[in-house]
This record gives structure tokens, sequence and C-alpha cells, in this order.
């Protein structure tokens, strides 16, 4: 196991040459990447319709081809799903990874092609790996087994043609190549479960058995597998069940709000924390620096990117820059095209970049998860921050939490109303509902205008909900499971009102 330990994490290391030509000629790479993306879809109907053999250049590219979003490429997604081919993509697509982005009840199902899985979803995992070796050349990372968290597929028939659909995770993981599956742990038949209270516990305990060295996953859903975890091993801490863990790979939602918990639960000082920004569509960022929140885009896994400045996101006709136009000052709503056929596709998150070559950034929200009904604009990134500042005042812990706005009526002045569900309650709620507000004014400027001798908005209504409130809510709505995230932050009442509801049964 030491040889074998000591040759794994060399030819990991050896990636990292790639990585940084990536990082030296990113406009070469991106213009590669485009080019090949083209070449290969010129002849699908989506090609031919868009006259992708002319497009030669990408100001061609992008005068040829309009901005698309779920609901413009569905009717061509449901076609794919039925059994036909070369439709926007030139390789049989026969996996679709459900969309986990939020709890909405209409689902999205997003083509993944074999490039996308070998090209970007599997070389973001080999990334991740070559990244945390690079950072510490001591790594013992094959030595043992990984945790990844996954959810479940199911098989569509339409007529012969069959389809796989399900969590990108399961996707991921049920094709895993061979030397892969070797360090995964618990076996396909548990990981795949799709009634999760079963495949908690069954995983739990067959996970506390191994001798895990890494965990991957969303961090709420994360949390919830290390306490059950200590339940069935009877253990006080994570470091007594694998004390040889040493890197827990994370992502899905800011984890600034979850830190202290995972660092009280693991007991375990020198363990590494490295965050990645892997979605359904992409694979498109990883954490390349020791005690950071930056992470670095990735630009050579079959991902054409272009950007659009955040204001200008619901526009009809917005003004897309390339990576070579950005600038570190300016929120961005990311635009894709990928090798599984999304093309020019309004992914629907917003990033910030914190430098330039290389290109670093972090991820700020979500196009349609903020609140803006009274002009403060507040984000999700604001939300994460506010609160990470509120706890430490308050000596709380959240576990999850959504916000909604209460709006104006003839006799009062709007608010956000925050329904927070908390590991550990603050002694004073008032007190941690003021420093909340606080954090928010320091924060945003426009919150803080708004704010202003409660002229537009009063202060914040912070509820505490019982514990397990938004397990119970996932459960009412059928999705439980490590892909499935709150919705932090919403312009409309429906979470809240949903949670409400269900609290007053």
């Amino acid at each position: 196991m030491p040889i074998l330990n000591s040759i794994a994490s060399w030819w990991m290391k050896k990636r990292m040459h790639q990585i940084e030509l990536f990082m030296k000629y990113p406009e070469d790479v991106q213009s590669e990447s485009l080019r090949k993306l083209i070449s290969s879809a010129k002849d699908t109907e989506w090609g031919r319709r868009y006259g992708y053999k002319s497009s030669t250049t990408l100001k061609q590219y992008k005068e040829n081809v309009p901005l698309q979003d779920y609901e413009t490429l569905k009717p061509f997604i449901d076609r794919i799903r039925k059994g036909e081919q070369n439709i926007l993509w030139n390789t049989e697509i026969k996996w679709f990874a459900k969309s986990s982005g939020t709890t909405n009840d209409k689902s999205k199902f997003i083509p993944v092609s074999q490039e996308s899985l070998d090209n970007c979803h599997y070389n973001g995992g080999r990334d991740m790996i070559a990244i945390h070796c690079s950072l510490n050349p001591e790594t013992q990372l094959f030595t043992g087994k990984n945790l990844a968290l996954a959810g479940s597929l199911v098989t569509d028939s339409f007529g012969a043609y069959e389809s796989q659909n399900g969590d990108l995770s399961a996707i991921v993981i049920n094709n895993l190549p061979v030397w892969a599956e070797y360090f995964r742990s618990p076996d396909l038949s548990i990981a795949l479960m799709d009634k999760w209270d079963e495949k908690l516990e069954k995983l739990s305990k067959a996970a506390m058995q191994a001798n895990m060295v890494s965990l991957a996953g969303v961090p709420s859903w994360m949390l919830l597998i290390m306490k059950r975890v200590l339940e069935e091993s009877g253990k006080k801490t994570i470091a007594e069940v694998w004390p040889n863990l040493e890197v827990y790979f994370h992502g899905g939602v800011n984890f600034n709000p979850y830190k202290e918990q995972f660092k009280a639960i693991f007991n375990k000082p020198d363990l590494n924390y490295l965050e990645l920004y892997n979605a359904t569509e992409g694979f498109f960022g990883i954490q390349d620096l020791r005690n950071s929140d930056e992470l670095l885009l990735m630009l050579d896994y079959g991902i054409y990117y272009e950007f659009i400045d955040v204001n200008d996101a619901e526009a009809e006709n917005p003004r897309t820059y390339s990576l070579f136009e950005v600038d570190t000052e300016t929120n961005y709503a990311l635009v894709i095209s990928t090798n599984a056929g999304l093309w020019r596709y309004k992914l629907g998150d917003t990033i910030k970049f914190t430098s330039l070559y290389p290109f670093r950034f972090k991820i700020t929200g979500r196009t349609k998860h903020f609140i803006n009904a009274f002009g403060e604009e507040i984000i999700v990134d604001n939300a994460d921050k506010a609160l990470v500042i509120a706890c430490e005042k308050s000596s709380a812990q959240i576990r999850e939490y959504t916000a909604a706005p209460v709006y104006m009526n003839d006799n009062e002045n709007g608010a956000h109303e925050w329904l927070i569900e908390f590991d550990k309650e603050p002694n004073n709620i008032e007190y941690f509902t003021e420093m909340l507000d606080n954090a928010l004014k320091s924060i945003n400027s426009d919150y803080e205008a708004k704010r202003y001798q409660n002229l537009a908005l009063k202060m914040p209504v912070v509820r505490s909900v019982p514990k397990d409130t938004f397990y119970k809510w996932f459960e009412s709505k059928n999705k439980l499971g490590g892909q499935h995230k709150v919705p932090r932050l919403s312009n409309e009442r429906k979470y809240v009102e949903e949670i409400l509801s269900l609290i007053k049964k």
C-alpha cells in the first residue's frame, strides 16, 4: 500500500504541469476549447441551425448563437431523452442529471455526454486530488477510502430506448473508472439507494468500518452523516472513528456557516479543507491555494466561458464578456458552452473574480436567489457573511436557513424574515437579530440605505425553527439526498410559507 500511495501521488502531481499551462496561457486554451466544441457539433441539428460551419471566430459564434436557458433548450433535451440523437451533441447522450441547484417543483434534466463525464467531471475529481497532493507532499490519500455522497438513479424507458437520470453524483459514481472505484466506499448497493432514511443508516454503519482518508459532499448533508456515524459508533469525534482522515472536499453551498461545526465534530486540527465548484452542468473551479476562499477557474474541461454583468442578467440581449475582457470589480453571471451540448447556456450562478492571470474567483450567489424587494439587492454571499458575524457575536451555530421579504402594507414597512435552524441557539435572539442587521448594513450599502431610520425596511424578523425542520421539508417534497440544497434567499414567500405551514402541523 505505501508503494501504491507513492506511485499514485506522483502520477497525480504530474497533472499540475498541465494546470500551470492553462494558468499561463488561458486565452489560447479557451479559444481551442471553443474551436473543438464548434467542430464537434457542426453536423448536429443544432449546429446546422446556427451555422457552426461558418462560425470560425468568437464574434461569429456570438452573432450566430443566441443566449439560452433551460426553457429554450428543453424541447431539444426532451427529444434526446426519448432516444433521438445528434441533436445538441454529436455523440450518444444516455445520461441526464437531475438539476440539484434548487428545490423547485420543476426538475431539470441536464444532458451528460461521455465527453463531459470523462473530460469534465472525472478530470475535476482527478484535479482536486492532484491539487491536494501538491499542497500536501506527505499525503497518504491512497492508503484508504473516500466517502463521497451520492443520490440515486432511475431508468426511463421510451419504447426501446432507455436512459438513466438522477443526481449527477450518482451518474458519476455509477460510471467510475475501475481505479477510482477501488478507493471509494461504501459499495454501490448502498451509495445509490433512493430511500434516504435507509441509506443514511446503512451508509453510516458501512462507512465507520472503513479506513476513510477523505470525504466529499455538500456540507449540510455531510454533517448529517457525520452525526449519524458518531451515534452508531458511540465515539465523541470523527478523529476517533477515522484517525487517518486528512481532507474534506466540499462544495454546493457556502462553507463558512458550517466551518466551526465541522472543526468541532472532526476534532482534527491538521485536517485539510478544499472547496470545489462542481455543478450539474459542469465542474468549474477548485481551491488551489492553502487557507484561501478563492477558486481557480478550470479552463481545459471542454467548457467555453462567457460572462454577463449581473446588472444586465435579465436584459433581452445582454453583452457577454470573454475571459480576457473581465475585471475584478464586476459581479458576473456565468454563461457556458459545454461538451454535452449546452450552448451559450445561462447557468444562473454569479461569481466575482479576485485575480486575473491566473483567473481566481469567489462564488457570490445565484441570479435568481437574492432578495431585492425594496432595492436592497441582498445576495447569498452577503447573507452568508452576515450570519457568520452574527454567530460569532452571539456564540450561535447555524445548520440551515432561508429568508424572504415581508412586504409592505398600509400600516407597516417591509422587512426580511429569516427562518433559521440552529445547531446552537443564541442566548438572546434579539441580540442575534441586531448583530445580523448590523452585519448586513456593513456589507451591503443598498441594504444600509433602505434600513436608514426604518424608512423602507424595518428590523429583520428572525424565527428559530425546531430541529430537523428543513429535513422534514425536504422529505415532504421527496427531495431527501445530498444533492438538494435549501434555497437561501427568495424574492417570493413560497418557501417560507411552506416551512411555516409545516411547523404548524
